[in-house]
């Protein structure tokens, strides 16, 4: 049996509610619409180089998330002592997007999603004003800036993944 993306059924996101209660649905909203975007797609297909020159792929990008949802819930914002999943050779730093022809997609899709758990239990019961110091930028930075990043962070990829997906197979509006 050949291996494909898991559908998903998408949150709504959330019109009203306080602070907390928007950027924590919108964030969902577009962590599962990733997902979404890649459901029903095989190994081959993940990882087809759809939109030449560039050799951005769905598993790319979801590899790409897992390691940025660990790296500023996690490393930065919760200051827990995690290695990269994808990105830890210095010689190549975009292993997350560039090493998929060896990847496992469905390891890959897992970790992403325990990595959004462990993102989630990370920001619980912490203040959206609680800061942390970003040693690159030599700012001190907010759990609200780090939900803003990320929305904005997948919403950019999710465009990404909508023209991949479109070339992939001739999906659209997932």
């Amino acid at each position: 049996m050949i291996w494909t993306a898991p559908p998903i059924t998408r949150v709504e996101m959330p019109v009203t509610g306080d602070e907390r209660t928007l950027l924590e649905g919108w964030l969902d909203f577009h962590r599962e619409t990733l997902q979404a975007k890649c459901a029903g797609l095989t190994f081959a297909q993940l990882t087809e180089r759809a939109a030449e020159p560039s050799g951005l792929t769905l598993l790319g990008l979801i590899r790409h998330m897992a390691e940025v949802e660990r790296s500023w819930f996690r490393h930065r914002f919760a200051g827990e002592d995690v290695e990269s999943l994808y990105c830890g050779d210095p010689d190549n730093l975009d292993g997350d997007f560039d090493d998929v022809d060896t990847a496992d997609p469905e390891a890959d899709f897992a970790t992403l999603r325990r990595e959004i758990e462990l993102a989630r239990a990370a920001a619980a019961g912490r203040s959206l004003d609680e800061t942390f110091y970003h040693t690159h930028r030599k700012a001190e930075m907010s759990l609200r800036w780090i939900y803003l990043h990320m929305i904005e962070e997948y919403a950019r990829h999710n465009g990404h993944a909508d023209l991949l997906r479109e070339r992939v197979d001739g999906v659209t509006g997932v």
